[in-house]
């Protein structure tokens, strides 16, 4: 893979920061070495010594001294060693990527921890993207990926979808728009990337199937574009096996996958990490490097400690918890939905993910519905409008999440729901 044709001036004009890069050798370096090096704060003038943390499944977390010092101090901007090295083993043991064993050049597997997988998605972008560059995605999508995306200056070409994801057959027509020329002259007309959420997509629920990831794959390959796999739900998939990742297929190193810990573990430690070949992902760190230096030390060490008590096994038990719950969570909004918006609303459900994605039949744009009636009928939904690549386009779709509700809420929003389409229609 030649990536300097995909990397923008800015991003390929970025150097290592020499103090981070002293602060990561301070951490190498035997108790033994003085260094008048660092520019580091005195831990002893902290006020935080030690603390207990109780743990839902497992002994409590318990953070000594000497580890609370290195948890209130400056770290390497890819990660804490214990943490990467977790992270590194457990995406090999789960998703045996082919570039696991391949060299950096050849765009060897690498991660680094990011501040939620927003971040690692932002800096991804700024990466990859200059002004004119055209880009796939399957739209509705996530409102904070176009909210990122739209200042870049990028034109984002809509790939259609189903509730299997994007449809293979729409994306090689799209593609058929640049010729064989075009890939062997690497024009720079060729889309950079394809963004994706293959699993319970937010808003659409949609999942995509093996197949058409598979033959999403080998359209990346003829026409040379990367592939951005965002996939924050991947272990809310309510079935088992769970369905094989881009990244498991990525036999050539152009797949960048973002995971997240905010669905599962906790959205407020702000714990993310990129997986994707070396080097793009040390190009990622270089920016992190230079605007939040690294993901809080101490959400990191929290994050180890728990997932070194747990194991790989451990945390995979964990998982099967919190999908049960989302199940019965699933059910119970598939239930109150058919009781009170059958005749109203379609839909179907999702295989993954938190959310409903319910067209109104009959309303060709549910802003105002919601927006401003929905209120005062004290039920709240986000319109559909919110996940258009161009928000002013109507909608007759609303998005629900079953995460946050009870199943007496959901019965009670959806029969508030019913009654405000009534009186719209």
């Amino acid at each position: 893979m030649n990536y300097s044709r995909f990397i923008t001036t800015v991003s390929a004009a970025r150097k290592a920061s020499p103090i981070r890069l002293l602060t990561e050798l301070m951490q190498k370096s035997p108790p033994s070495l003085i260094s008048l090096a660092g520019g580091a704060p005195n831990p002893n003038v902290f006020p935080f010594k030690r603390a207990t943390i109780a743990i839902g499944h497992g002994t409590a977390l318990e953070i000594e001294e000497d580890l609370m010092t290195r948890a209130l101090q400056y770290s390497a901007s890819a990660g804490i060693p214990e943490l990467l090295s977790w992270l590194k083993d457990f995406q090999r043991n789960l998703h045996n990527p082919p570039t696991a064993n391949y060299s950096p050049e050849q765009g060897q597997m690498e991660v680094c921890v990011t501040t939620g997988s927003q971040e690692g998605l932002c800096k991804v972008f700024e990466m990859l993207i200059n002004p004119g560059d055209n880009i796939l995605l399957d739209a509705p999508t996530y409102s904070g990926t176009l909210a990122a995306l739209r200042p870049l200056g990028c034109n984002i070409i809509n790939v259609p979808s189903d509730q299997h994801g994007i449809i293979p057959k729409a994306l090689k027509e799209i593609l058929s728009a640049w010729s064989p020329e075009d890939v062997k002259n690497h024009s720079h007309h060729l889309p950079k990337f394809l963004y994706t959420i293959p699993n319970g997509c937010n808003p659409t629920g949609n999942s995509l199937n093996t197949e058409r990831k598979k033959e999403i794959y080998q359209l990346a390959r003829k026409y040379d574009f990367l592939i951005i796999e965002d996939d924050p739900y991947y272990f809310l998939q309510f079935e088992k096996p769970w369905a094989p990742t881009f990244l498991s297929m990525d036999v050539d190193g152009r797949v960048i996958r973002t995971d997240s810990f905010s669905k599962i573990l906790s959205s407020g430690l702000r714990i993310g990490f990129l997986t994707g070949p070396k080097p793009l992902i040390d190009r990622v760190i270089l920016h992190i490097q230079v605007s939040t230096m690294h993901t809080s030390t101490f959400t990191q060490v929290i994050i180890s400690q728990l997932l070194q008590q747990w194991g790989e096994n451990g945390f995979l038990e964990h998982i099967d918890r919190v999908v049960e719950f989302y199940r019965t969570q699933w059910d119970a909004m598939l239930v109150a939905a058919d009781r009170w918006l059958k005749d109203l609303a379609e839909w179907y459900p999702p295989a993954a993910g938190m959310f409903l994605w319910i067209k109104i039949k009959g309303v060709s744009d549910t802003q105002q519905l919601i927006m401003e009636k929905a209120l005062q009928k004290e039920v709240l939904l986000v319109p559909g409008g919110a996940f258009n690549i161009n928000s002013l386009e109507p909608s007759s779709y609303v998005r629900a999440s079953f995460s946050l509700s009870s199943p007496a809420q959901m019965d009670l929003a959806f029969k508030r729901l019913a009654d405000l389409i009534k009186e719209a229609l």
